[in-house]
């Protein structure tokens, strides 16, 4: 696949504050490529960086084999951002909004009216497109954005957090139509502190947090990395002792009177765990069984759950 973004030992600070520290990760054409982490994570300012807004204290950006530091107005021609902040004029309706950010990037007459009419279609709103954009709900209001972003076709595509603070059925037209343009050779970069956006839409996670890259890969290669192993955890009535002397050697998590955690390399290993105690005649109150999943190892890797 052609590598389309490459970056390097990424830093930036602001005063006493290192916001990214040495970030490195590539995107392959195509696809998209999530950065998961909580608020004050570092996921603005990389976007920031890699939209050419703000420039690196050190470190490297290389962009469809451009390099930001020489030919920041080439890239941000081939490139769309929708930022994390509506960037919509309330007063203006949602056409004339995208006629207005066609414009800034080159697009006129006949194009630019097209274009604008296939991002309204895009995004479900050419029956509102006359309306000021202060009359749109939330929802309506960050697809519009999406289309600013959109509307000249962009070959790469910056999302920051672009689902924030919207109902359900907006949030999964957003989804649909990120994933439609990765499906036309698209490559997008996505910041989210959803993890089940990150888990449905994304190709490649990065886990990011304090500024730093925890980890990153896909799905399933991010499941390995912490042992990708289902949690079982059993409350009754017994004694950490005697749950010990029938599990034997069991991986235990967590073990205390009257409750266990138990690491199994499949699901199907529960029945055996769950009949050693039964046959040794303690009493089982509760099962509860967890997947391997994102948020257990954005967990293991950071050492905190995800916060808002």
């Amino acid at each position: 696949m052609t590598e389309m973004i490459t970056v390097k030992e990424l830093n930036k600070s602001f005063g006493e504050v290192r916001a990214v520290r040495g970030i490195s990760f590539s995107v392959a054409q195509g696809e998209i490529f999530g950065f998961l982490g909580p608020n004050g994570a570092g996921k603005t300012t990389t976007i920031s960086m890699l939209s050419g807004l703000l420039r690196p204290d050190s470190g490297s950006i290389t962009i469809d084999g451009m390099d930001m530091a020489s030919r920041g107005r080439d890239i941000r021609r081939i490139m769309g951002v929708i930022p994390q902040e509506i960037a919509l004029y309330d007063e203006l309706s949602g056409r004339d909004n995208l006629l207005f950010w066609g414009g800034l990037y080159g697009l006129a007459g006949g194009d630019l009216r097209d274009q604008v009419d296939r991002a309204l279609e895009l995004v479900e709103l050419t029956d509102r497109a006359k309306d000021a954009v202060r009359t749109y709900s939330g929802g309506m209001k960050r697809r519009i954005n999406l289309c600013a972003g959109l509307v000249h076709s962009p070959k790469i595509i910056l999302l920051d957090e672009p689902t924030l603070g919207i109902d359900p059925q907006a949030r999964i037209r957003i989804l649909e139509v990120v994933k439609g343009l990765a499906s036309e050779g698209r490559t997008v970069i996505y910041t989210t502190h959803y993890l089940e956006e990150a888990e449905q839409l994304c190709d490649r996670i990065a886990i990011i947090d304090e500024g730093t890259v925890h980890a990153s890969g896909t799905l399933a290669e991010l499941v390995e990395l912490v042992g990708g192993k289902v949690m079982v955890s059993v409350t009754g009535d017994f004694s950490a002792d005697e749950a010990k002397q029938v599990l034997g050697e069991a991986e235990f998590d967590h073990i205390s009177d009257g409750e266990l955690r138990v690491k199994l390399l499949d699901r199907d290993q529960t029945g055996r765990l769950l009949g050693g105690l039964f046959s040794a005649g303690l009493h089982v109150d509760g099962v509860a069984i967890r997947e391997p999943s994102l948020e257990s190892v954005f967990l293991q890797v950071t050492g905190r759950e995800l916060r808002d």
